[in-house]
């Protein structure tokens, strides 16, 4: 059987954790006198902390000293962490452990890629990091995607080469690094935002065994 790379990036593919930063830069904001919505936390997906703080100021029309700034940065850290501290199984996403026994079950090297820099807490949290023969984190990168860095890394521990690597992914940014770095993408979300990936599923549930296997011998 053929021998390829299968890599998930982690937030939205795995598990969910977009509702914990959502908590987390709610009760900041809301401390800070500035109502914080659901739309306006859309506009902060793949933003950093520092530049996600930035706007939030912007929008209560507040300014904050440096000293201030980096405190309300940590506290807002740390109350994301008290959010990921109570995961667990119940938050891994419909199906992705039937896709990864699946891989495990042909052979198959499966790495994480992911910006985050706590996802092997989450994995661990949610018992799945034994799954992975690599994790590649925002620890290990100092490019963000699009730039193809993380996956690039990935395929080297995986020791597969870019173009036998398959990536799983929702974001648009994620899926543009999969295809510059000349990886299989495969967009978890809506057709409408990642079109460009060379397959789209709403989420695990609609990817079959038949279609891994598909993937492993193309």
């Amino acid at each position: 059987m053929n021998k390829k790379g299968f890599i998930f990036d982690l937030d939205g593919v795995i598990v969910d954790t977009a509702k914990y930063h959502f908590l987390a830069w709610k009760k900041l904001a809301n401390d800070l006198g500035i109502d914080f919505t659901e739309e306006e936390n859309e506009q902060l997906k793949g933003v950093s902390r520092v530049k996600s703080l930035e706007k939030i100021l912007a929008w209560g029309n507040k300014t904050l000293s440096e000293k201030e700034f980096k405190a309300q940065m940590a506290k807002k850290n740390e109350d994301y962490l008290g959010h990921i501290a109570k995961m667990d199984e119940s938050e891994i996403l419909p199906d992705v452990p039937r896709v990864l026994n699946c891989l495990s079950k042909n052979n198959q090297p499966i790495s994480l890629g992911s910006a985050s820099k706590n996802a092997r807490t989450i994995l661990e949290r949610v018992n799945l990091k034994e799954k992975f023969n690599a994790i590649v984190d925002g620890n290990d990168v100092t490019k963000a995607k699009p730039d193809p860095e993380v996956f690039l890394i990935a395929s080297k521990l995986l020791n597969v080469e870019p173009e036998d690597c398959i990536v799983f992914e929702d974001s648009v940014a994620g899926v543009e690094a999969a295809n510059v770095a000349n990886m299989t993408s495969i967009g978890i979300g809506s057709e409408d935002v990642l079109g460009h990936a060379k397959y789209v599923f709403k989420d695990f549930t609609e990817i079959s065994e038949d279609f891994i296997e598909k993937l492993i011998n193309e």
